[in-house]
């Protein structure tokens, strides 16, 4: 690794072998020294969760010029504070996660691994970017998110992003994107989320699973409207979860 080359850490929750990560690595191996560390194995879900009773095993899978690939079997937080604290030289210079097979707009940013990533980068005060795709198929096609991928990917690295927030960038499954919004997090609610089953030595058993409603489906400020009608949605994202107008009312009530 180079010092003189800015430094990218990537990771993933759908694990250092998915079509995502690796085709995230190919896009921006040019850009800088490039290490990943990702699970070993799919981690959907898991959000900001790291382990904290489970030991942990990481593993250098891969190495060429410039490049570092680690396989970790925690969580994806996991995987970028194993990076952080083993495995980089130096602080990086910006941390990617994804590609995502499937997106993560709305409500979904609170549950998702990929943002997990972001967040935690975040935290460290490292400039963030989660990528998107609105496809859950294994052989999803990334390519058409190249020159967006490349073309922010190479913003953030120049202009950096504010303390302690995050970009979360979603593409829609189109033929052909109609254009770019910077947007809000949408509004929804998941339901039906849980599956009864009966297994046939005679218990019940669920699969957590549930179908997404987008409960402001004519905002078109939103990352669920951007994404319905063809656009790449941005929703810079923060880590202050704070709510200030109530902060304030009930200061003024209560001190």
């Amino acid at each position: 690794m180079k010092n003189k080359r800015p430094l990218i850490l990537i990771s993933n929750d759908d694990g250092f072998q998915s079509k995502g990560i690796n085709c995230l690595i190919d896009m921006v191996r040019d850009l800088g020294d490039i290490i990943v560390c990702a699970p070993d194995g799919g981690r959907s879900g898991y959000a900001c969760a790291f382990s904290a009773k489970e030991y942990l095993l990481l593993e250098k899978v891969r190495e060429e010029e410039g490049l570092q690939v680690w396989s970790c079997t925690g969580t994806p937080v996991d995987s970028l504070k194993m990076a952080l604290n083993r495995v980089v030289p130096r602080t990086p210079d910006l941390v990617l996660a994804g590609i995502n097979h499937g997106d993560n707009a709305s409500v979904n940013t609170h549950y998702s691994g990929t943002m997990g990533v972001a967040m935690e980068g975040c935290m460290k005060y490292i400039p963030s970017v989660a990528y998107s795709l609105c496809d859950h198929r294994e052989d999803a096609d990334f390519e058409p998110l190249r020159p967006v991928i490349r073309m922010l990917t190479q913003k953030v690295l120049a202009e950096g992003l504010p303390k302690g927030v995050c970009l979360n960038v979603n593409f829609p499954l189109v033929d052909e994107f109609k254009g770019v919004k910077v947007c809000r997090m949408a509004y929804g609610t998941w339901g039906n989320e849980v599956v009864k089953c009966e297994h046939p030595r005679g218990y019940d058993y669920y699969w957590m699973v549930g179908s997404y409603t987008n409960d402001e489906p004519e905002a078109e400020d939103t990352d669920n409207w951007a994404l319905t009608h063809g656009y790449i949605a941005i929703t810079p994202t923060q880590m202050d979860v704070t709510n200030y107008p109530l902060l304030e009312k009930w200061r003024n009530e209560f001190d």
